[in-house]
């Protein structure tokens, strides 16, 4: 099976709020993006040991753990809003307060090699996800935190979302 192509959704179909991630994406179409990304955002953070891990560039900002669970926790979230909506599901789905999820994820108890497996897990996960939608699904509303989104500009704002973070880790943590 070819890899399914995902143009650039318009401004109507994500919150304003999440242009600044799409805006970061390259390209015309985000599953090349969804495919290959995740290895440099592994390569800059596989290295660390654990001690690094635990950074914090300041006091209450995440450490590296805990963007790492940040990043596999956002990613369920958005892959579940793409599913329910690519399944023509239009019930409203509430938003999430990932200031709540990084403390109750309790990441920093983990070992580094751990929480990069499963954003490795769930990054596959999404791109098998979006390996089954068609144009048809990859363009069906519904509506998330009280904001029309199609999983198009989910698979988008995956992408950018990672690359926003890793930006973060680079100028921030990673020496």
């Amino acid at each position: 099976m070819s890899a399914p192509r995902i143009p650039r959704p318009g401004a109507g179909e994500h919150d304003p709020y999440y242009s600044k991630y799409i805006e970061l994406v390259p390209g015309d179409d985000a599953f090349s993006p969804l495919e290959r990304q995740l290895d440099a955002s592994l390569a800059l953070l596989a290295p660390l040991d654990e001690a690094r891990a635990l950074h914090r560039y300041a006091p209450g900002k995440w450490s590296v753990k805990e963007v790492v669970g940040h990043l596999s926790d956002s990613e369920r979230v958005f892959a579940y809003r793409a599913l329910r909506f690519a399944r023509a599901d239009a019930t409203p789905l509430p938003g999430f307060d990932e200031n709540a999820y990084v403390p109750a994820g309790r990441f920093d108890r983990l070992p580094l090699a751990e929480l990069l497996d499963d954003w490795r897990a769930v990054r596959a996960a999404s791109i098998r996800l979006f390996r089954g939608l068609d144009d048809e699904a990859l363009t069906r509303r519904g509506l998330a935190n009280d904001s029309p989104i199609t999983p198009r500009a989910v698979a988008w704002i995956m992408c950018g979302h990672e690359l926003h973070h890793r930006a973060l880790l680079r100028e921030r943590y990673v020496p």
